[in-house]
């Protein structure tokens, strides 16, 4: 199958609807991951095929699941760019807001996103911790999304203090993190959320289901969270 099929194929079976346009993008972005991970390490996923199936249509599997069109979107962790960018290509009215640790990583996101000509889309280097403490990222989003690999108390914590409340956090995780999930539950609560729904989906022609935890916010998260990331992974919520 070529890749625009695959994308397209692949896409639809997880409903949503792609342009030859945004496969064209979405391919771009492909050839230009594979280009620079060879010299920057930003991927343990390989292979043009893989990246689609395993990045992309895992990315794009978030779209049905909220309203995003207009919304304000924060992508926690966002590494490479997922799951925020092929958002954003297949829904291009979102205002993308990239948040990465690592300055390599966001250099690599500003010269993609002149290369897939996405405008309005902000690339901050910082720390989540740090950055939820901000005037100008704190409660400001509608949707924040992470595919980080840390637990849903951690990611919580993290992530939720970003939303606006009556906003959404979507998490993504393996199917197997029942147990994750339950112990969330207090670090949600302190947060001033409520878990609202977990959605499992499967990766055409990848043979894996993956999972989406949505956490909605119903109150202002208190003043005194995020805490130091130290704090945070020595005392989980």
């Amino acid at each position: 199958m070529c890749l625009k099929s695959l994308l397209i194929q692949g896409a639809k079976a997880l409903g949503t609807e792609l342009t030859d346009e945004m496969a064209a993008q979405l391919s771009l972005y492909a050839a230009f991951l594979e280009e620079k991970n060879s010299v920057m390490n930003l991927t343990a996923i390989s292979g043009v095929d893989d990246i689609v199936r395993f990045h992309f249509l895992d990315s794009l599997a978030l779209l049905p699941m909220a309203s995003f069109q207009g919304c304000s979107v924060i992508d926690v962790g966002t590494g490479a760019g997922f799951p925020g960018v092929p958002l954003n290509i297949a829904e291009p009215t979102i205002k993308l807001t990239l948040l990465d640790a690592q300055q390599k990583r966001v250099n690599f996101l500003k010269e993609l996103c002149t290369l897939l000509k996405l405008t309005g889309v902000v690339c901050l280097n910082a720390r989540a911790e740090e950055a939820a403490r901000t005037a100008a990222l704190r409660g400001m989003f509608d949707i924040a999304v992470s595919r980080a690999v840390a637990r849903l108390n951690v990611l919580a914590e993290l992530c939720l203090p970003f939303v606006k409340t009556g906003g959404l956090f979507i998490a993504m995780k393996a199917v197997d993190s029942d147990a994750e999930i339950s112990e969330a539950a207090s670090a949600f609560e302190k947060l001033g959320a409520v878990l609202e729904a977990v959605k499992d989906y499967e990766i055409q022609g990848a043979g894996v289901m993956h999972r989406a935890v949505c956490i909605r916010k119903t109150a202002a998260t208190p003043e005194a969270y995020p805490r130091r990331y130290a704090k945070i992974q020595k005392s989980p919520l």
